[in-house]
């Protein structure tokens, strides 16, 4: 019966060229390739290569093997990573969960980055509100978060600050907030704002309620939905928004009690006393660089 040492010299035959130069690749004499090809052709009852010129080429049947071939000396490899990362103690899954709003550029390379390096450890991304992570966090549900700084400190959870998120009080350029020249709290309750809270209605203390009509939702993208409607004024991360204010599809207020952009604390967030994998750990540390400032 073929064996994968057979289909490896026929696709690096196949590839290369020539038998020799497969023979040179895997440090084997021409000879040994030749009678590892021929076997290969008796099991299969086929003719894989036309000897017949100077440099042998596939022929239809072997065209079609060559195929499913590489695809089997794929699988192969991926099955070796495997064992690789399990002797490595390397975890199968890992649940991140992070508040959409923190998804910089900085961020999606190190989701990039995860996934160059380690092939046979699934990621779970999770987007949910601060509150409701660092509650799943508490429960187990949740291996690494991403969350604003809750002010009042947990001690189920093992908190790490990175940095600091900037944010700008935004509304349509059509909104009665753009004719102010200066933008005051007494002007800022009179309309209505745009607020995010949690599944059990749990908002952070860094965007108090200044008016009384208020919209909820659990994501700033639902916010910057509501302000692109006409609905009222949010604080959106400036990540988010910049683009658009430039292009005057938002206005940023100029509001009297922001003397420097308002800026809001980052956490990575575990569970107290999570021993943490190789893979945790290096996700652990790259997500420490996701915030520039």
């Amino acid at each position: 019966m073929y064996n994968i040492e057979q289909l490896k010299m026929l696709v690096l035959s196949a590839e290369l060229g020539s038998f020799s130069a497969c023979a040179r690749k895997l440090g084997k004499v021409q000879s040994a390739i030749s009678q590892g090809i021929a076997n290969l052709e008796i099991d299969l009852a086929l003719q894989l290569f036309d000897r017949s010129t100077r440099k042998p080429t596939l022929t239809p049947d072997g065209q079609r093997i060559y195929q499913y071939a590489k695809a089997v000396l794929f699988q192969t490899a991926q099955l070796d990573n495997a064992v690789t990362a399990i002797e490595s103690s390397e975890e199968s899954l890992i649940r991140l969960a992070c508040d959409s709003a923190i998804f910089t550029n900085e961020f999606k390379q190190v989701l990039n980055g995860f996934g160059n390096k380690f092939n046979h450890t699934q990621l779970e991304l999770i987007t949910s509100t601060s509150t409701d992570i660092t509650r799943n966090i508490t429960q187990q549900k949740i291996d690494l978060g991403i969350v604003f700084t809750d002010l009042e400190f947990k001690n189920e959870v093992d908190p790490c600050f990175i940095g600091h998120l900037p944010f700008y009080a935004v509304c349509h350029p059509e909104h009665a907030l753009t004719n102010l020249k200066k933008v005051n709290i007494s002007d800022l309750v009179n309309h209505k704002q745009l607020l995010q809270r949690g599944e059990t209605g749990e908002f952070m203390q860094q965007f108090p309620q200044i008016s009384a009509d208020v919209w909820w939702a659990n994501s700033f993208e639902s916010l910057q939905m509501f302000i692109k409607q006409n609905i009222g004024w949010a604080y959106l991360p400036a990540h988010m928004v910049e683009v658009e204010i430039k292009k005057g599809q938002l206005y940023k207020l100029p509001v009297m009690i922001d003397h420097k952009t308002w800026r809001i604390p980052v956490d990575i967030v575990t569970a107290k006393g999570v021993i943490m994998g190789p893979v945790m750990s290096w996700l652990y540390s790259e997500l420490k660089t996701i915030i520039t400032e």
